[in-house]
């Protein structure tokens, strides 16, 4: 069977198979992922932060999402609750780059971006793989990190270690290990906090024990009468044993041998005097008729 012409059909013509899924270049896709903030989409630009997961944001849309509750929202950003679950990075300008809008009749290089490696001169855009130290957020290449064997940051000369650096856009697996990570962190800084508290609790419990027995040794007990007169005194009233105590205390105790109005013959008659004391046998008063 032949058609107009005397052309003669393929069969890829005449019956529709299904077509092929197309497939993203891999140089596009990086570009979206490196250039744009994962929150809003919108193009990157300065301050740029880093989550512990190794994604790139916008710190302004953060920050508002923040202060208005709003970042629950977003299925990737449920694990930031605050500043401290981000990191401002520290990037280097690609004085190659040239911004603004792609135009369709010129040719554009998804290669070059904005950043780039301080250390090595390679572009951020993907197809290398990127560190950002959490200590200072200094960002680098992970080709430096390797090739250039140093205790300290390779761009600020900061203290730098093995846990301290995070790949930006890891693999699955590396995301994994990363949220394992934050998951043992959190629980580990919870059980640090419960257990300062068990034992702020258990002091203070200490502290007041301490107290109640001291108290208890301290206080004695108090007579009824004591009570009785201390709560009549409280109500004006005078007791008895209260006015002979004030007498008793406010009457002074003399002697008839100190008196100097009396004479030396009328003191020697009573025993207090000196002359009495020495003689061996009683007084004349004391002396007991009956006794022969």
């Amino acid at each position: 069977m032949g058609a107009d012409g005397g052309t003669i059909p393929k069969r890829c013509e005449l019956v529709k198979a299904k077509k092929k899924k197309e497939k993203l270049d891999k140089n596009v896709k990086n570009a979206n992922r490196w250039k744009n903030c994962q929150m809003t989409q919108e193009p990157l630009k300065k301050p740029i932060i880093a989550c512990r997961y190794g994604r790139l944001y916008n710190k302004e849309a953060v920050i508002e999402a923040i202060l208005t509750k709003t970042i629950g929202k977003f299925e990737n950003m449920k694990h930031i609750k605050g500043i401290k679950d981000f990191k401002d990075l520290k990037l280097t300008e690609n004085k190659d780059y040239k911004g603004g809008e792609a135009k369709g009749d010129e040719y554009t290089d998804y290669n070059q971006t904005q950043f780039i490696c301080s250390v090595t001169g390679v572009p951020m855009n993907g197809n290398q793989k990127f560190v950002a130290n959490w200590k200072c957020g200094c960002v680098f290449s992970e080709k430096a990190l390797n090739e250039v064997k140093s205790d300290v940051c390779r761009v600020c000369s900061g203290p730098i270690e093995s846990d301290s650096t995070i790949q930006l856009y890891p693999d699955d697996d590396l995301l994994e290990m990363y949220k394992e990570r934050l998951a043992a962190q959190k629980a580990e800084k919870k059980s640090k906090k419960e257990n300062k508290e068990e034992a702020k609790n258990g002091d203070a419990a200490a502290e007041n024990e301490v107290k109640i027995g001291t108290s208890a040794i301290v206080k004695k007990e108090v007579p009824e009468s004591s009570k009785l007169e201390s709560k009549l005194k409280l109500n004006g009233i005078k007791t008895e044993s209260g006015e002979r105590k004030r007498k008793a205390a406010a009457e002074p105790t003399t002697s008839i041998q100190s008196d100097p109005t009396k004479s030396s013959t009328y003191k020697k008659l009573f025993t207090s005097c000196e002359e009495a004391k020495a003689k061996p046998q009683g007084h004349w008063v004391t002396h007991n008729p009956l006794y022969y």
